[in-house]
């Protein structure tokens, strides 16, 4: 996807929300937009998905694109599983294809049984899982993400961490905004910046850069039958094969809770061995540090929010 000397304002004579902007993001780019509140940080997703025109310059797509608005419009008069249906035949899907992949989605989001509720009566962060869901469920080239992580629970972050990560490893392309920095831990490819004139300059990760010097954590998992971890995981830790099926994860600090919500939520499905920082041992003991020796995913709990805790209701 190519933005060239791209601008945009509203009504002549108007200031310049964008101007002058050269963006190139290609296949399997995972790219963070970032600017302060108001910089035209979701203007340029919208010029990227054509829902507007700019005003100057040139937008072009390798193909399908599918968008993840900043809003999503809870009124419309369709339960969750015939809105997506909907939106996957929009797509040039089939009904069946469509059908499929919307339960894949509302299944992974932990909604489906919300699947026949219309999208009215649900909550807002149920609401937004539906949103995001009707972007993912294309597999479109180009995926534009404004503010999806907000309002979703922290399995449900992970799940989009996930999914944003799958979709550039399948060769997609992925833009997005997030006002979380971290956001997705260990996985952006590239980060730009809007600044005051409108223009888009890249930047330095600099939480990035700072957290591979900071303390590392070692996680120990087992893949039972064998099949490779994902390419891309929260982090990007270090790889090192143990006896048998086992792997060695070494990863910042600040990325640990991230991997493991991906690794216990993700597929394929492991075994958590143990979760150590980098230097401790226990004698005579080939893994040490906090042990979740046999932990799967319905048995542990890292990340979720515990009774009391509404964040993201369902």
């Amino acid at each position: 996807m190519e933005l060239a000397a791209v601008g945009k304002r509203y009504g002549r004579g108007g200031r310049w929300v964008l101007h002058g902007v050269d963006l190139a993001v290609g296949p399997g780019e995972l790219v963070r937009i970032a600017g302060a509140n108001g910089s035209g940080k979701s203007t340029l997703l919208r010029l990227a998905a054509g829902i507007e025109r700019p005003s100057t310059g040139r937008v072009a797509r390798p193909g399908a694109t599918a968008y993840v608005p900043e809003r999503f419009p809870p009124a419309l008069p369709f339960d969750a599983a015939s809105y997506l249906l909907r939106v996957g035949r929009v797509h040039g899907l089939s009904a069946r294809t469509a059908q499929r992949r919307a339960g894949e989605w509302l299944d992974r989001f932990g909604i489906a049984d919300r699947a026949g509720t219309p999208l009215s009566r649900l909550s807002k962060g149920t609401c937004q899982k539906v949103a995001v869901a009707q972007a993912l469920l294309a597999e479109a080239r180009v995926l534009l993400l404004d503010e999806a992580w907000t309002g979703l629970d922290p399995e449900a972050r992970a799940v989009l961490d996930e999914a944003a990560a799958e979709r550039a490893a399948a060769g997609g392309t992925v833009l997005f905004v997030d006002h979380d920095p971290a956001r997705p831990a260990g996985l952006t490819s590239a980060a730009y910046r809007v600044g005051a004139d409108g223009g888009l300059r890249p930047v330095e990760d600099v939480a990035a850069v700072s957290e591979e010097r900071g303390p590392v954590m070692e996680v120990e998992v087992d893949v039972p039958d064998g099949a490779p971890l994902p390419e891309r995981l929260p982090g990007a830790p270090e790889r090192t094969s143990l006896a048998g099926t086992a792997v060695r994860l070494a990863v910042p600090a600040a990325h640990s809770d991230a991997l493991l919500r991906r690794l216990l939520l993700g597929r394929p499905a492991v075994r958590v061995l143990a979760v150590r920082a980098r230097g401790e041992a226990v004698a005579g003991e080939p893994s040490s540090g906090k042990s979740l020796e046999g932990t799967s995913a319905g048995e542990a709990s890292v990340g979720r929010p515990g009774p009391g805790e509404a964040e993201g209701e369902r």
